[in-house]
């Protein structure tokens, strides 16, 4: 994510610009109990999440401290939200979106909290026996795995929208997000590090750049460099549908 290709000044940032990530996500179509088809119901802690619908179509259900919300998704549109909104993404029509992610590969690394019943958020181990797809099973169980995680989860999420209904939903969101942080507070420090060599590193390299034109200081310049890659790996089981991979970011 961090070039060590540095000039007189320091090393320069080497990772997708503003330290994010890109993925290539076909939203899965596997109907849930409610008659709609999609993926996995989750939040993210740190990191905002943005969507560029490049085919077909679907809307993303959204549940925050404000309430429950549809935004309807088709080639063109470009969507994005904060931490801490709980997401569900619907697909209509084979919905295909690329995926920006803040902080590099920190969504990946459990940033995000599936909205998993309460009995299964109690610590981190419980969590990860009913969430963790192993890499080395069959191709086959792992979509039985990640199937029955998504069920699992809208049966949490079912309960967080019909609490909202009510005159205490605003406390079993509260609660869901207290569950949450306490899972991953473990890993905490492996996330600053992320951060730091990503996101962080790219604000950096940007004021460094300004205070080397202030000073009429162009060497930075000569440093470019051009990079491309294909997808490391495709039609990896994530959470909403299918992701096709990128390791540079």
């Amino acid at each position: 994510m961090v070039s060590a290709s540095g000039g007189a000044h320091g090393s320069a940032y080497g990772g997708l610009p503003g330290g994010v990530a890109v993925s290539r996500l076909c939203v899965y179509d596997w109907p849930a109990a409610d008659g709609l088809h999609g993926g996995t119901p989750h939040m993210h802690l740190t990191c905002s999440e943005g969507y560029v619908v490049t085919g077909g179509r679907g809307a993303v259900q959204t549940l925050t401290a404000s309430g429950y919300e549809v935004t309807p998704l088709t080639p063109g549109t470009v969507a994005w939200f904060t931490p801490g909104t709980v997401h569900r993404l619907v697909n209509e029509d084979d919905l295909r979106i690329t995926v920006l992610m803040q902080n590099s590969g920190l969504p990946e690394a459990g940033d995000a909290v599936l909205t998993l019943p309460p009995e299964y958020l109690t610590d981190p181990e419980t969590y990860a026996a009913a969430t963790v797809i192993p890499a080395d099973a069959p191709e086959a169980e792992q979509a039985r795995i990640a199937r029955a995680r998504r069920d699992l989860a809208l049966e949490g999420y079912r309960a967080l929208r019909e609490a909202g209904k009510g005159p205490d939903g605003s406390e079993a969101l509260a609660a869901f997000h207290r569950a949450a942080a306490a899972l991953v507070r473990p890993r905490l420090a492996e996330w600053r590090e992320r951060w730091r060599r990503g996101a962080q590193a790219a604000a950096a390299a940007t004021g460094e750049q300004l205070d080397r034109l202030a000073e009429g200081d162009v060497s930075h310049l000569a440093e470019a460099v051009v990079r491309a890659e294909q997808p490391s790996a495709y039609g990896k089981f994530g959470m909403c549908g299918r992701l096709d991979v990128y390791k540079g970011a």
